[in-house]
């Protein structure tokens, strides 16, 4: 008999949990003096973007796909090509996921896996070039 291998969206705790990282994510970069640059980049109102979001992951964990039934392929990197987005933003975006991730996933195997697949997904999306680095 074998047995089904949970999905990291069952193994969060489903949507309460998803739901839950999403609001801590975007509170964060709210909140956060270190993650002006992204948060800039964002509607004054975050509940549009937290709810993109909380569709995606919901998604990209294996669960439901909210995102794409509502708003088709994902595309992300397509989606945000409007906006500028270096390794500082890029890391800016993982502080903020890095914390809510600490806060909402007490599994830290799950943590640590969220966390490194959604690095290379932020790496990913990267569409600037990073300033020279001055010899001085």
């Amino acid at each position: 008999m074998t047995h089904a291998i949970p999905s990291h969206y069952d193994r969060l705790g489903g949507e309460p949990a998803i739901r839950r990282l999403t609001e801590r994510f975007y509170a964060h970069m709210d909140a956060l003096p270190e993650a002006y640059g992204i948060r800039k980049l964002h509607a004054e109102d975050l509940a549009g973007s937290q709810q993109k979001l909380f569709e995606f992951l919901s998604g990209w964990t294996g669960g439901p796909q909210l995102f794409v039934e509502r708003r088709g392929q994902p595309m992300l990197r397509r989606r945000h090509m409007g906006f500028p987005i270096d390794s500082s933003a890029r890391d800016q975006w993982m502080l903020c996921m890095r914390l809510a991730l600490d806060e909402v996933v007490s599994d830290v195997s799950l943590r640590e896996d969220l966390y490194t697949a959604l690095l290379k997904l932020a790496d990913h999306m990267r569409n600037q070039h990073d300033p020279a680095q001055s010899p001085f």
